[in-house]
């Protein structure tokens, strides 16, 4: 595992980012969420890229444990949460969701995907940090 950095964060959004291009590249968009959630899983054990999928976020409520079932698409190498989408428009609740993810686990950086566009880049990918991030070194 690599030192927390600014730049360790850009490279593993970079690698990330062209496992979500070759993903889109040999499905295209028009399918479900669960399928371009296969499939980017097996990509990223195929590029060697540290991932837990469909990862449970605990959730505390005045310090107790309120059981709810909170799960984020993946946590790559503990440091940055993707939430996949596969809709016609992402919305507020969707960034307020993946913003809401990063503050409970603690991750300085995000990435919304939304597999359901002609252009991946252009059209498909939101990057957000937060403070965190701001903190980390170079």
């Amino acid at each position: 595992m690599h030192p927390l950095t600014k730049n360790h964060l850009k490279e593993l959004t970079y690698q990330f980012l062209g496992a979500c291009i070759e993903v889109h590249k040999q499905i295209g968009p028009g399918l479900l969420e669960n399928v371009y959630h296969k499939c980017l899983k097996q990509e990223l054990s195929i590029r060697g890229i540290i991932h837990e999928s469909n990862f449970q976020i605990p959730l505390q409520y005045k310090g107790i444990d309120v059981g709810v079932d909170l799960r984020c698409d993946f946590v790559l190498e503990k440091a940055m949460i993707v939430e996949l989408k596969a809709v016609t428009a992402l919305l507020p609740i969707h960034e307020a969701q993946l913003l809401t993810y990063m503050k409970l686990l603690e991750v300085p950086k995000g990435i919304m995907v939304n597999f359901n566009v002609t252009n991946i880049i252009n059209e498909g990918i939101k990057t957000f940090v937060n403070e965190q991030f701001r903190e980390l070194p170079s």
